[in-house]
This record gives C-alpha cells, sequence and structure tokens, in this order.
C-alpha cells in the first residue's frame, strides 16, 4: 500500500489517461505503417515501433499497479503534532555549513527534487521521521554524515 497526496494521485491517473489514450493510438498507429511497408524481418520502424509498444505497455502496467494500491490521505484526519510525517514541509539547517534547505516529505512516487519534496524512504526523510522543531539528527548519506537542526515543521 502506497500513501499519497491527492495531487500526487490525480497526476499519476493523469499521466496513466495520457499514456492510454493518446501515446498508445500514436504507438500502434506506427506499427500499422511499418507493417504496410512489406517485409517485416528487415524492417526497422517496425521492430522500433514494437519494441516502444513494449516499453508503453510495461509503463502503463506498473502505473496501473501504483494506483491500485495507492491511498489518499486525507489530510482533514492528519494529526498536526508539530512532529515530522508523510506530507510535512521541514526547514532545516545544515549545521556543517549553515546552509538552510526545505523539503517536504512525500510518497516515492511524488519525490522531485526540484520542488522540494523527497521521498519517504530516502536516508534524510527515514533520519527526520518523528523528530520535533528543534531537534537534531545525523543522516549518513553518499557524501558522509549530515547533522540538520530541524528548525520548523509544518503540514503541507
Amino acid at each position: 500500500m502506497e500513501y499519497m497526496s491527492q495531487e500526487g494521485y490525480d497526476k499519476l491517473v493523469a499521466e496513466l489517461r495520457q499514456m492510454e489514450t493518446v501515446e498508445l493510438p500514436q504507438v500502434r498507429d506506427a506499427i500499422a505503417e511499418a507493417r504496410d511497408k512489406g517485409d517485416l524481418s528487415e524492417n526497422f520502424e517496425y521492430h522500433a515501433a514494437k519494441r516502444e509498444q513494449a516499453r508503453l505497455l510495461g509503463r502503463i502496467r506498473f502505473k496501473q499497479r501504483v494506483l491500485a494500491n495507492a491511498r489518499v490521505i486525507d489530510m482533514s484526519r492528519l494529526s498536526n503534532n508539530d512532529s515530522v510525517q508523510l506530507l510535512s514541509k521541514v526547514e532545516m539547517t545544515n549545521l556543517a555549513n549553515n546552509s538552510r534547505m526545505t523539503y517536504t516529505i512525500a510518497s516515492p512516487h511524488e519525490a522531485n527534487l526540484r520542488e522540494g519534496k523527497i521521498s519517504i524512504k530516502s536516508p534524510i526523510a527515514q533520519a527526520l521521521l518523528g523528530k520535533k522543531a528543534g531537534d537534531v539528527v545525523e543522516v549518513r548519506v553518499p557524501a558522509g554524515l549530515l547533522k540538520l537542526r530541524i528548525e520548523h515543521i509544518e503540514l503541507t
């Protein structure tokens, strides 16, 4: 079971619908067009279109499984107990260089570093879970050991 926000769920549904209604028919048309060109054994376009179809069908099945196991979090039922949890926006300071950063703890399918969303399964999120503002956590990351102080927590 995967917990996610309504926004993340809606985004996955839209991606799936796009693949099923737009991309898949385009690939099928490309296969039909390539098939009409004759000998399939040496037809590069046909084989490329078939590979694209297989890749697309794999992505569709994956998204269908994710959505089948997804549970949308009811934000009104989350307790705002000032500790870090899924969908918490956490402002913290790296104590090594005094730089501030803000991340939202999200499901793995919603994680996007450009948007400031990190996966709940990441080492940083795992270390932050259950902690409160003012706590200092140590996180082992590939670059070494990070010491982070939690400055502020809010529920998004």
